[in-house]
């Protein structure tokens, strides 16, 4: 017992040291790694699909809202100039008097500035609309007319 208390210094140091060297020696094998891997890898693939149907669903919305927020302001600019803009006049008669007849006589700013779609084309405006006096639409994700989920026609009949 004496013999192991007064050892010498060098001895006691390695006796400390030898379960730190054996801590840095332990480590991850490859095996472990492909498994954590692998399983990374499963989860992306559930989730990754469901957080971009979630940002198409937001892009719709956001459409749905901008149409509904023209709408309103065209019912203004008919309150106002008891007749919607033209269809060469088109949204931008919301923003800025129109300098082509009919021109609106009693005119104000309705909005600040028109929004683009979700998508970042311009809004479509009919005047005569096809499914009311007058229609707002988005061409969806594709802009093109017509199209199913992500890609369907987003207007102010629906």
């Amino acid at each position: 017992m004496w013999a192991s208390a007064h050892a010498a210094p060098e001895t006691r140091l390695i006796r400390f040291l030898s379960p730190a060297r054996q801590a840095l020696q332990r480590g991850f094998t490859l095996i472990e790694l492909m498994v954590v891997l692998v399983i990374i890898g499963v989860l992306a693939a559930l989730i990754v699909p469901n957080v971009l149907d979630r940002t198409d669903d937001a892009r719709m919305t956001a459409a749905r809202t901008d149409v509904n927020n023209l709408m309103q302001a065209l019912k203004l600019y008919r309150l106002d100039n008891q007749r919607y803009p033209s269809n060469e006049q088109g949204l931008a008669a919301l923003v800025a008097k129109p300098t082509a007849a009919p021109l609106p006589p009693n005119w104000r700013r309705y909005l600040d500035k028109l929004p683009n779609d979700p998508w970042g084309r311009p809004y479509q405006y009919l005047n005569p609309g096809v499914h009311g006096e007058v229609d707002v639409l988005s061409l969806g994700a594709d802009g093109q007319a017509g199209g199913e989920g992500a890609n369907a026609d987003i207007g102010s009949w629906q």
